[in-house]
């Protein structure tokens, strides 16, 4: 059956097309698998909250008629303005209007949450751009930038609530424009089309504008919502949508609420935040976390932006999904957000889940897999300007990477990508393959953790059954276990000189890495081999293996590589857009030399040490990487790095 939405309908029908529904909500009540709801261009401020879920073979799908045409919004407009002082105008609203969840008085907060100013999960917007809040009146009056924004003259248009006599007081500062002459609007709704209750799977949401949502802090111990999401279900498909100016987290692919395990490590006190998280993991598992209940979702072909936490987060519940074609970008754009949880993609458990031709950039990390990065591919993906800018008068914190792979035993497969912010990558984990990328930033880190104890000192960590989520043992992550096969290295300017930042591209970073022979010297061969230290060192340290990869620009080899090539020639590298279509000028391929390269295969990767399981495909089947960024085909003498022929005036994204 065909229900139909229309927001201009005189009142509310039966959902014919004769006489459609005036909310999506309505016919969300209404479908069942099977069922298509075909929404008419118009603005629904509503929150949709699906009662019934599809099928494998029936799904229910829910299809704007004009693609972005029809918007779900989370907010309300406010017209009530009355001068304040200077260029600030205060609004009154009764709380009434908020229905039980009022993000004027709910503060964000809980695990891995690290911003100082108390900041509510409310927004106000003008002309659909957010402006920042400020913990009192006496800022707004007097504003001053916001140093660690993206967009620091943005930052002056600024806010502050407090409540009075059942009220919400809202003042804002506009900076001279008069809100009763421009749209204004807050966010009221926590969510937009998300259901309420678990386990609603197989529905589609095609072609959708969603916006503007009060969403809470999403970290891997609480529950994670989103703007839009599954909650803990299976095989959604999201598609072809803009979503944008949520809070926290535009898409949740993330946990379910354990009221046991909800944020405990900030709430109680009582354990750190990782033995909270191996909790929550093996209650899940109790629960009904299995490959037959839980993930298999597709996000594709989506616009993704300016979301303060995440564009896509996600704990458990994105497992074996495939994430594509994407364009992800300015996210945590106005940095008041800080913690450990923010990136345009932060998933934990990323098990068999696919990246592939997403676009990444302006987001303060790009990509962050979190634990259990095992059967994960990331693949002919596009990240360029992330991370914080390392200028004087920024904020000292972490850089910010392409891609950050923390805490996982593998296999984690990272191939024909492109990497071309300053910092392409953190690998606090092991059991990593970088294979024909383009790779233009320098490994902030290679070895936190069990050493140093930069990122939480040792941490016992799960690994899977290969291509299911039950566990199948615990250890403690060590280091390497990395291979770096046909990449290419070029050393660009060098971000600001920095103790906690490695600025020199290429493999260096693993010197003092043992070869696998050396590596099985150390702990296999009877006797004693070599002294206690040199035990405990390699130990930590797992194999490294190289082979393939050209060197540009002063780009350094690690010391044991010998199959490499150092161009001494100078290279330059431009990422170009116009009109939204992205080209690289690059004289890379007047330079590259020809010399013997593998055909890189599952063969030659070989097995992640701590799951013994290859580096393949979800449904256990091996890779041959014959085919390069744009699919074209590779030669039995592959080109290293992620072209074959040369990108001269080829599109990237």
């Amino acid at each position: 059956m065909i229900y139909y939405v229309s927001a201009s309908a005189f009142r509310s029908g039966c959902g014919t097309k004769e006489s459609p529904f005036k909310t999506i909500n309505e016919a969300a009540q209404a479908a069942r698998p099977g069922d298509e709801v075909v929404v008419a261009p118009g603005l629904y401020r509503e929150y949709v909250d699906p009662l019934y879920g599809g099928r494998e073979d029936a799904r229910i799908v829910y299809r704007s008629e004009v693609p972005l045409g029809a918007v779900i919004s989370g907010a309300e407009p406010v017209k009530n303005w009355e001068p304040y002082q200077g260029s600030v105008y205060v609004a009154r609203i009764g709380n009434g209007l908020f229905d039980g969840y009022n993000p004027y008085t709910t503060l964000l907060s809980g695990d891995w949450y690290y911003s100082e100013m108390p900041l509510h999960t409310g927004e106000v917007y003008l002309d659909g751009k957010s402006l920042y809040e400020m913990d009192s009146l006496e800022a707004v009056l007097d504003p001053k930038v916001f140093a660690a924004s993206q967009e620091p003259e943005a930052s002056l248009y600024q806010w502050y609530t407090c409540q009075e006599g059942g009220d919400t007081l809202i003042y804002a500062n506009f900076q001279g424009a008069d809100p009763r002459e421009h749209l204004v609007e807050i966010n009221v709704r926590r969510n937009c089309f998300y259901p309420s209750r678990t386990g609603i799977g197989y529905i589609t949401l095609s072609g959708f504008t969603v916006r503007q949502a009060a969403t809470t802090w999403a970290p891997p111990t609480a529950y994670q919502e989103g703007m839009v999401g599954p909650h803990w279900s299976k095989g959604w498909i999201i598609e072809d949508c803009e979503i944008s100016d949520s809070k926290c987290c535009g898409i949740s692919l993330g946990k379910y609420l354990q009221p046991n395990n909800e944020n405990k490590w900030v709430t109680q006190r009582l354990k750190q935040g990782t033995q909270t998280e191996r909790d929550a993991i093996l209650q899940a598992q109790v629960e009904g976390w299995t490959k037959e209940n839980i993930g298999s979702h597709i996000v594709r072909r989506c616009n993704i932006h300016h979301c303060e936490q995440c564009g896509i987060v996600g704990h458990l519940g994105g497992v074996f999904s495939l994430i594509e074609d994407n364009h992800i970008h300015h996210i945590n754009n106005k940095v008041q957000l800080a913690g450990a949880e923010i990136g345009g993609i932060k998933m934990h458990a990323a098990i068999d889940v696919v990246y592939r031709r997403n676009h990444i950039h302006h987001c303060t990390r790009g990509l962050w897999l979190d634990w259990q990065a095992q059967g994960t591919r990331v693949t002919q993906n596009l990240f360029h300007d992330n991370g914080l800018p390392l200028d004087d008068g920024k904020p000292a914190g972490l850089a910010g990477e392409d891609l950050f792979v923390e805490v996982s035993h593998g296999p984690t497969l990272v191939d024909n990508n492109l990497f071309l912010s300053p910092v392409a990558g953190r690998l606090a984990t092991q059991g990593v393959a970088y294979v024909h990328n383009l790779i233009c930033g320098s490994f902030t880190s290679v070895s936190e953790g069990t050493d140093n104890g930069q990122s939480g000192g040792p941490r016992y960590t799960p690994y899977h059954i290969p291509h299911r989520t039950e566990v199948a043992g615990f250890m403690t992550f060590l280091h390497g276990d990395n291979r770096f096969y046909n990449n290419l290295f070029v050393q660009r300017k060098a971000p600001l000189d920095r103790e906690d930042i490695n600025t020199v591209v290429g493999t260096v970073p693993f010197n003092d890495y043992p070869t696998p022979e050396e590596w099985h010297a150390m702990f296999f061969l009877q006797g004693d081999v070599g002294s206690k230290e040199d035990r405990a060192k390699y130990y930590a340290k797992m194999p490294v293996t190289t082979s393939g990869n050209v060197y540009f620009n002063g780009a350094v080899p690690c010391d044991k590589e010998e199959n490499c090539q150092v161009v001494s020639q100078p290279v330059s590298i431009q990422l170009e857009e116009t009109d939204g279509v992205y080209s690289l000028n690059t004289n890379l391929f007047d330079l590259l030399p020809s010399f013997h390269t593998q055909v890189v295969s599952t063969q030659l990767l070989g097995e992640a040490f701590e799951p013994e399981q290859l580096f393949e495909n979800p449904d256990g089947t091996p890779i041959v990487f014959d085919r390069d960024y744009w699919d074209d085909k590779r030669g039995v003498a592959p080109v290293s790095g992620p072209f074959e022929a040369s990108p001269a005036g080829r599109r990237l994204f």
